[in-house]
């Protein structure tokens, strides 16, 4: 067993039993399956077999089958074996499989051994060491965590405030390396928050350069949580930025003010109308409390703005369905193609699949997709597997996908789990396949930004 080849199973999800298959397993009464791939190196069945051991009060050979998967080191392992010792009130065990990666350097280890340390009465320590690496800022985020444990929110502030550079401008969340001003700035009014000090926080956070990063926003989180409405209210206006505008139709609506979290997104010039992410917050809304024509309304202009744009198209289609209005949906649909000049790309056609169904049945939207350009393709098989399936004509769908079983083994996999046919199954996701040769390199991590 080899860290390298699992991390790269695990995270490719190749050549291995990924981890809704292994569910997929234990639902359909197939523990000793489970239980005799864990033995052989498959990642996902060990762990689902190891804490299935731990609820039933085996520790020791829950231990035993993460145990050959530990001793290669690989972080994920050591990982999931600390999270299970801490369950059972091991801690000592858990600090000490972690100190142990931590003292060989491992980038990651520091960071888990530090909040290990601080949820079990070592707080103090746990910052200490912490200290040094503010300018990381995976453990400054530690550090700002441990501190409120530790009693050290002062120091950490002073840390955090000598590291915000007010003569830097970012172009981009990842501009700097390590800490940037930003980061320590949305760290330090943290601390500040959590002290009480909301209007100082506040004032911090309207300081960063960028303010929605992954479709958060801190200063609209911090606003709603303290019910600031009209404060938050003059955000959105002002930042129009829509992970702003969704926390405040969020908050209005929890406060069940149906009416005016509707009116936040605008339906004729507002933010529903400038941008389609609001406007699917918008449908979702008007869906969730009864109003559904309206919903399917806003986003069949959104479609109307922006021909062709698939994930806007998918969202009408779903809406359409989901609401029993299949009908409309494909009217759409026909109506796009027509202004296409008939021509209707896979991407676009799948699309009407369950739409077809829902209006004339399985058969009907089966012929529709084989009669198209590219349905005899890998990837429609995938539509036309699934469409079979949820008919509850899997060996129908099994048929189909057996003909691209390289391109679609997971689907095929889980519909032979699904008629008992396990062996099957294995044989498909068990295949190996190679893998790239690793560029040489010095450094044992990435820091790069994950895209």
């Amino acid at each position: 067993m080899d860290a390298t080849d699992l991390e790269y199973r695990a995270r490719t999800r190749s050549g291995c039993i990924p981890p809704e298959l292994v569910s997929r397993l234990l639902e359909r009464g197939h523990a000793d399956v489970v239980e005799s791939q864990a033995g052989r190196g498959e990642w996902f069945c060990a762990l689902a077999w190891a804490r299935g051991l731990g609820d039933q009060g085996r520790e020791a050979d829950a231990l035993e089958a993460l145990a050959p998967y530990v001793a290669t080191g690989w972080w994920t392992a050591v990982v999931a074996a600390a999270e299970l010792l801490e369950v059972w009130g091991r801690i000592d065990e858990a600090i000490e499989i972690t100190r142990t990666r931590m003292e060989v350097g491992h980038p990651m280890a520091l960071d888990a051994y530090t909040r290990l340390l601080a949820r079990h009465g070592r707080a103090e320590e746990a910052f200490g060491l912490l200290v040094p690496h503010v300018d990381d800022w995976v453990l400054a985020t530690a550090l700002v965590d441990v501190a409120s444990v530790a009693g050290r929110d002062e120091e950490a502030a002073a840390l955090l405030a000598g590291r915000i550079r007010a003569d830097h401008c970012c172009d981009g969340p990842w501009c700097c390396r390590g800490l940037d001003s930003d980061m320590a700035l949305g760290l330090l009014a943290t601390i500040r928050e959590r002290q009480g000090y909301i209007d100082e926080a506040i004032a911090l956070l309207r300081r960063r350069q960028i303010t929605s990063i992954n479709s958060r926003d801190q200063l609209a989180e911090l606003l709603a949580r303290h019910d600031r409405i009209e404060e938050l209210r003059a955000y959105a206006a002002l930042d129009g930025h829509e992970v702003v505008v969704q926390q405040l139709a969020e908050l209005l609506e929890k406060g069940n003010d149906v009416e005016g979290a509707i009116a936040v997104y605008g339906q004729a010039d507002g933010p529903a109308a400038r941008n389609p992410n609001s406007a699917y917050g918008l449908a979702q809304l008007l869906a969730r409390h009864g109003r559904g024509g309206e919903a399917i309304a806003v986003m069949r202009a959104q479609a109307d703005v922006h021909p062709g744009d698939d994930w806007i198209l998918h969202a009408l289609s779903e809406l359409c369905l989901d609401q029993g209005r299949p009908a409309d949906g494909l009217a759409h649909l026909d109506a796009l193609d027509a202004q296409r000049g008939g021509e209707d790309e896979w991407e676009l056609h799948w699309m009407r699949l369950p739409l077809i169904a829902a209006c004339s049945g399985v058969d009907e939207a089966v012929e529709r997709a084989r009669a198209h350009p590219e349905g005899a393709t890998w990837y429609a098989a995938e539509h036309i597997a699934r469409l079979l399936a949820d008919a509850g004509r899997t060996e129908e769908a099994v048929t189909v996908l057996q003909q691209h079983d390289h391109r679609n083994s997971h689907d095929l996999a889980g519909y032979l789990v699904d008629l008992g046919r396990v062996e099957e199954a294995l044989a498909i996701l068990l295949r190996r396949s190679l893998q790239p040769p690793l560029l040489p390199t010095t450094h044992l991590w990435s820091d790069e930004p994950p895209f």
